[in-house]
């Protein structure tokens, strides 16, 4: 089997491959994720994560790179990481009461080709009071994650309502990935432990 690469320095999406069994390394992509002129959220997304597991398997070409890029957005608005305390507290305070999306795109490359899925997934927020969004931005949560929030973390409780998927909001898409690792006849599942007392059957 071909060793697999994560193009991410992302530590969430790391412990989201660990959790479906997956052996790989991490080389993240040094790329521009300066948007283009006229590009919609989505086409911005998809294109990263598709230039991030193009960039390392130019290197690695015999290898399986998965890249992966998430955006929040907001009434068509990308919301990026917070540049100050003061920028998360505005950024919260927007999506307080709202439903936004968030949209993560997956990519693998291997042997010169790349196919990429984009998830997008509703998020709705309950109304928060202005002494719990002070009191997340002072526990440091918000300070580098899109959108001001990290839904495996403290802000979960923010969430009252999630439509899509949540693997996807924490920063990689699951059942996505696992279908373009089987795609590229990489079952994940191949790699699973066999308990003792399966091993005996």
């Amino acid at each position: 089997m071909p060793s697999i690469i994560l193009a991410s320095a992302s530590p969430r999406r790391a412990e989201l491959l660990q959790q479906i069994g997956l052996n790989f390394s991490v080389r993240p992509a040094d790329i521009d994720e300066t948007p283009e002129p006229d590009e919609t959220p989505e086409q911005y997304v998809e294109r990263l994560a598709r230039e991030k597991a193009l960039a390392v398997a130019g290197s690695s070409p015999e290898c399986l790179v998965l890249g992966s890029d998430t955006s929040v957005v907001l009434e068509g608005k990308i919301l990026g990481k917070p540049t100050d305390p003061a920028d998360a507290r505005e950024t919260l305070a927007r999506l307080s009461g709202a439903t936004h999306q968030v949209m993560t795109a997956v990519a693998l490359a291997t042997e010169g080709q790349c196919q990429s899925v984009l998830v997008i997934t509703e998020v709705c927020f309950r109304q928060l009071s202005s002494a719990e969004i002070e009191a997340y931005v002072a526990s440091g949560e918000p300070m580098d994650k899109a959108g001001s929030y990290g839904i495996q973390g403290l802000g979960g409780i923010f969430v009252n309502e999630l439509r899509g998927s949540y693997s996807a909001v924490v920063g990689l898409p699951l059942q996505e990935t696992a279908a373009l690792l089987a795609g590229a006849g990489y079952p994940v599942w191949k790699n699973w432990p066999r308990s003792l007392e399966s091993q005996t059957l």
